[in-house]
């Protein structure tokens, strides 16, 4: 430090405090925010954090000093441990025995007319169509919006009779049982289909978890009443652990094949992302490229997935930059060898 200038030794001063948040960050998926929900709030901070560490080592670099380290090392020990926050090659290799499956939260397809569109329900049914996937999730689905997606099967299950608001899986193959989970003091929910495949029988579970309320615009991290914010986040990531805990219970009891997406309201460096993920392959992680970006926000974030058991071979993954909802939707074809 001696033989740094003022300006770099402020630079270096800021440089080791975000370095320091990103290693405690790595802490998070071992960590349930029950115990610590402050810290939970970290999470949603990663990719930002992975970002700036990036842009300190190259300026260190730059500079030929070995400052870049503290940050490389950092970089380094994530980029090893945690879910790959960008992948660089993806994987088409679509079989003819591959399934499709498309998970998106339409918002209620704009019915309270955040975007100042009213065409936004017909361009989420022209993509639809487009897209054809063998079996649809919709999280934020509203019955009272006219749409017909041609499908032959499908689970609507809305939280209240008077509540037109929930979950729908729509199928193209028969829909053999079906159920929900009913989580309690929410509007979010889990349901589960059983599909018929030929001789094979896959679950499908639909998830939403508890609603974090980040806006999409400047109105988060940014506001006046960030004591209120914080306050907001932290109820619901207490709230996730226990959905997540009525998820897990409900499905240790299906040892067949199976496949969990939904809006997870939560980044892959989270705990939740972590006790729901374990044992499974992420289709993102598996076959897709970019940042895999799912929600609308300041800078890429992921908190939609498609997971399948570890038996299942994922061929082919896809984010789509649609923006008719505040979620972009994902696409995913998959394959079983056994």
């Amino acid at each position: 430090m001696k033989k740094l200038s003022i300006i770099n030794k402020i630079i270096y001063f800021i440089n080791s405090i975000l370095a320091f948040f990103l290693l405690a960050s790595y802490l998070l998926p071992f960590i349930s925010p029950e115990q610590f929900p402050i810290l939970a709030v970290l999470s949603l901070f990663v990719p930002f954090l992975i970002f700036v560490n990036i842009i300190f080592a190259i300026y260190w670099l730059l500079s030929i000093k070995k400052h870049l380290l503290l940050s490389s090392i950092i970089l380094l020990i994530g980029w090893l441990t945690l879910p790959p926050i960008y992948k660089f090659f993806d994987k088409k290799t679509i079989s003819e025995n591959s399934i499709s499956i498309m998970s998106y939260n339409v918002r209620l397809f704009n019915l309270w007319e955040w975007k100042k569109d009213k065409k936004i329900p017909e361009k989420i049914n022209k993509f639809i169509q487009e897209k054809s996937p063998d079996i649809l999730l919709f999280q934020d689905y509203h019955t009272l919006v006219n749409q017909d997606f041609k499908y032959k099967y499908h689970y609507i299950k809305t939280k209240a009779k008077k509540n037109k608001i929930g979950l729908a899986i729509f199928s193209k193959f028969p829909i053999i049982n079906s159920g929900s989970l009913d989580l309690k003091n929410t509007s979010n929910n889990i349901i589960f289909v059983d599909v018929l495949r030929g001789n094979d029988t896959i679950r499908v579970y639909n998830i939403h978890l508890q609603s974090l309320k980040l806006k999409t615009d400047k109105e988060n991290f940014g506001q006046e009443n960030s004591e209120k914010l914080v306050t907001t986040l932290e109820d619901g990531f207490i709230k996730q652990v226990s959905q997540t805990i009525v998820f897990l219970d409900h499905e240790k009891n299906w040892k067949r094949k199976k496949i969990i997406a939904g809006d997870f309201n939560n980044t892959s460096f989270s705990w939740v992302y972590t006790q729901i993920s374990k044992g499974k392959k992420d289709a993102f992680i598996e076959a897709g490229k970019g940042f895999g970006k799912t929600y609308d926000y300041q800078f890429p974030m992921r908190i939609d997935y498609i997971l399948t058991d570890k038996v299942a071979e994922i061929q082919k993954f896809s984010s789509f930059n649609q923006k008719n909802s505040d979620h972009f939707p994902i696409l995913a074809s998959i394959n079983w060898l056994e």
